[in-house]
């Protein structure tokens, strides 16, 4: 039997109730009359009577596991213990050595927290280790910060492992996203939920609007993905909010990618949307800072907030309101130059929002009814695509093959470097850093190219939606959101400019100069 390390009478531990816990990692030689089980008891057993005269009891119960290994917890014995423990029945465990409780660093950690919750101590005879003294609480907390280290580790190495498993565009678990079930691991599309994802991206691409997205879906009665918990218990299937609704257009997973670390790649899935589309969506998104609604001003209600200047000054005139006593919002817009420096610095006094507001879309009425404003918009439209459009496919058409051939190089130089020495190699090694640097940033320039011919796209889909807008002008219009309104009057308003003094407004429309002397009214102040 080893030689036992005696302690001393762990201070704070007189009268307490003592249980003995023994294992052994395999069942040979445990039918021996006096086994390793038998041998480690009775130390333990030793050291607890000579505690009796601090009132140490020796516990009848026996927690003993032959057979069983310590790399984890899974044993009959240890799990008696803990349960006696959790129902305060043991106030002293006592083993022979440390490795019998746990040879797992990070298990031995969570039964000693488990212990103090409980207030148990923990002795192990053979080693100077005990929780009832300063030294023993010492080790504890150095094996606790290993402990803590190893969980870091292994969290690490999940997070990694994962991470690798999404790089190869696998599905790593977790609720199934709407439009496709999880059969043995893997995503597989699940058509009904996916026309709701198609038709989810063709409304915002309609709207550019997730809260108008939310709104129609509910109108239709379609909710968010019913799913069925581990329990049996009925998930989802709630009304759209903004929120749900950018969560599916935002998602990489119906374009048939997989996200990590920010990067997307090709997943195992199949796609429900179009890449081209998905890019599309993503572009307006962040357009729109994640809002999923054009952003021409912080306040759509305003219908001119940005093109609406004072001819005075040629500042802009910005939106205000005030509320009367009756409970009624007032809009207006005011000039920017007299709300900052006073009425000395600019004689253009508030106009009324919704009188200016009224005369411009009148005047969009008026260039409809005279047939010439959506030819005007779709000329001006495609005249600025293709003159950008031409010269970024050519250059497109070009990068691919320069950056073959700087790689083509780079390889070279790389077999050329191995075989060199001294001043050489440190020539080809400049050389091989300046081509490096050359083919960053031609595969820089390649994504931006790419990132805006898709941009124009949204420009050419954009245009579509305002000649339809336009061609149905009175049936559309009340119907319209705010941002809807204000996206389409953007699109064929350039400015309006007034001199309020004088009642003079002029509209300038896209590509199409309209003048009006009309006061109409706008130059009364809603005071």
């Amino acid at each position: 039997m080893s030689k036992r390390l005696s302690l001393g009478s762990p201070p704070g531990l007189e009268g307490k109730r003592c249980a003995v816990y023994t294992r052994k990692s395999t069942s040979a030689g445990l039918d021996q009359e006096f086994n390793s089980l038998d041998a480690q008891r009775e130390a333990c057993e030793q050291y607890i009577r000579n505690q009796t005269g601090l009132g140490w009891q020796l516990l009848s119960e026996g927690y003993d596991d032959g057979g069983f290994t310590g790399a984890n917890l899974e044993r009959p014995g240890f799990a008696r213990l803990l349960q006696d423990i959790e129902d305060g029945k043991i106030d002293v465990v006592v083993v022979y050595k440390v490795d019998r409780l746990s040879r797992s660093l990070l298990d031995f950690a969570r039964v000693m927290d488990r212990f103090n919750r409980a207030g148990t101590a923990f002795v192990s005879v053979t080693q100077n280790f005990s929780t009832a003294d300063a030294m023993g609480r010492l080790t504890l907390n150095m094996l606790m910060s290993f402990a803590e280290f190893e969980r870091e580790m292994i969290s690490e190495r999940t997070r990694d492992k994962i991470a690798a498993s999404r790089r190869k565009g696998k599905w790593t678990g977790g609720p199934a996203p709407l439009g496709y079930d999880v059969v043995d691991r893997k995503l597989v599309v699940n058509d009904t939920e996916a026309a709701l994802v198609r038709r989810i991206y063709d409304l915002y691409l309609d709207t550019r609007s997730a809260m108008a997205v939310a709104k129609t879906l509910n109108a239709q009665h379609q909710t968010t993905k019913h799913r069925i918990g581990k329990s049996g218990a009925s998930r989802g299937a709630r009304e759209w909010d903004k929120n749900s609704v950018l969560q599916i257009l935002s998602s990489p997973i119906s374009a048939g990618l997989m996200s990590s670390g920010g990067e997307v790649y090709d997943g195992e899935h199949s796609s429900i949307v179009e890449r081209s589309l998905y890019d599309r969506v993503q572009a307006l998104l962040a357009d729109s800072g994640g809002r999923g609604a054009i952003r021409h001003g912080r306040n759509p209600e305003y219908l001119l907030t940005g093109i609406l200047r004072c001819a005075r000054c040629g500042q802009a005139f910005t939106p205000a309101s005030t509320r009367r006593k009756s409970g009624k919002v007032y809009r207006y817009y005011r000039c920017s130059t007299r709300d900052k420096k006073g009425r000395t610095a600019c004689a253009s006094a508030p106009l009324p929002a919704v009188a200016i507001e009224s005369f411009v879309v009148e005047r969009i009425r008026e260039a409809l009814a005279e047939g010439d404003l959506i030819l005007a918009v779709a000329e001006a439209a495609s005249a600025r695509l293709r003159s950008e459009r031409k010269p970024l496919e050519a250059e497109r058409a070009k990068l691919p093959h320069q950056i073959a051939t700087l790689s083509t190089e780079g390889k070279r130089l790389v077999e050329t470097a191995s075989s060199m020495n001294g001043s050489a190699r440190r020539l080809l090694d400049a050389k091989l850093q300046e081509v490096g640097d050359q083919l960053g940033r031609l595969e820089a320039r390649l994504n931006e190219v790419q990132r805006r011919l898709a941009m124009l796209k949204d420009i050419e889909l954009e245009t579509q939606w305002v000649e339809r807008c336009l061609a149905h002008f009175d049936k559309v219009w009340d119907t319209l959101s705010p941002d809807n309104r204000t996206r389409l009057v953007r699109a064929v308003v350039a400015r309006v400019e007034v001199d309020e003094p004088n009642g003079d407004v002029r509209a300038f429309l896209t590509d199409l100069e309209i003048d009006s002397a009309e006061a109409t009214q706008v130059h009364e102040v809603a005071s």
